[in-house]
């Protein structure tokens, strides 16, 4: 189903991510898929430790956390590039990351042929390499966290629930699916259906109040995408997400439903979340 295909069904809508949010599949992703990857592609067995180190933590454990890849790639290898060895064309993969309408292998791509570029070229067989390595992770390494299942099965009754992530389509249906998470989703919209701000403005559009609007998620990304809405956010807290999705079934649900999710319990959730990224 397509955001234009979509309907409303009940006055509320839950919004929530995949990776690292409901799926406990950030942590793996790139501790076994992006950073080894990086590090095979540009050789960087040298000093494999401790840029192994710094990529999970920017990409998991501060406010960077669940930044774009390719975003990603670039700020590793720009101090890479410092600090041990000279990353050839990093400039170009800068420039694209920092002007390209769109951060994806078509758009990189589609760079490549206008610029033959070694940095470029290598950061797609990097992205194809890191989607064969996810690709070939066993189904048991990619479970939802816990409480997830029963939070869904829960808010669905009292709301209209939407899948809005920056993965891959195909990884979180068959991730959702294998799981039966997807019988309690209405709408699945992926990296393929535009940003998770533009997502969460046209799935409002749809004639839901925007005080019964929740995105939750996981990353400062999220966050800003339902700040840039003035929809609510609820946060998973890192390294305490089963707190979090208890909390979301025992209080942030019956909190929405009876319009009291608002003020001083909302300016708690995302400080909390902040203090927990620092």
């Amino acid at each position: 189903m397509t955001l234009t295909e979509f309907e409303k069904k009940k006055e509320i809508l839950i919004c929530v991510d995949s990776d690292g949010c409901a799926m406990d599949t950030m942590d793996i992703k790139h501790i076994r898929c992006f950073g080894p990857c990086m590090v095979e592609e540009w050789n960087l067995y040298n000093w494999e430790t401790p840029i192994l180190s710094r990529w999970n933590d920017i990409n998991l454990y501060t406010m960077t956390r669940g930044i774009n890849r390719f975003k990603g790639l670039a700020k590793m290898l720009r101090e890479i590039h410092e600090k041990y060895t000279e990353i050839e064309g990093i400039e170009v993969l800068e420039n694209w990351v920092k002007k390209s309408d769109e951060l994806s292998n078509a758009a990189l791509q589609s760079a490549i042929d206008e610029t033959d570029n070694s940095c470029l070229k290598k950061a797609l067989e990097w992205s194809n390499r890191v989607n064969a390595s996810i690709d070939e992770l066993d189904e048991s390494d990619k479970k939802p966290f816990a409480r997830v299942k029963e939070a869904l099965e829960y808010a669905h009754k009292y709301a209209d629930i939407a899948i809005v992530s920056s993965a891959n389509l195909k990884a979180v249906v068959d991730e959702w699916k294998f799981y039966g998470l997807l019988d309690f989703v209405d709408i699945v919209l992926a990296q393929d259906a535009g940003s998770k701000k533009y997502c969460i403005q046209e799935l409002a559009k749809k004639g839901y109040r925007k005080e019964q609007i929740m995105m939750i998620g996981d990353a400062p990304g999220d966050c800003d995408a339902a700040i840039a809405n003035g929809v609510y956010y609820y946060p998973i807290l890192a390294r305490r997400e089963e707190e979090s999705w208890n909390e979301f079934i025992v209080t942030a649900v019956s909190k929405l439903v009876e319009g009291t999710y608002g003020g001083v319990y909302q300016d708690e959730k995302i400080k909390a979340f902040e203090e927990n990224l620092k």
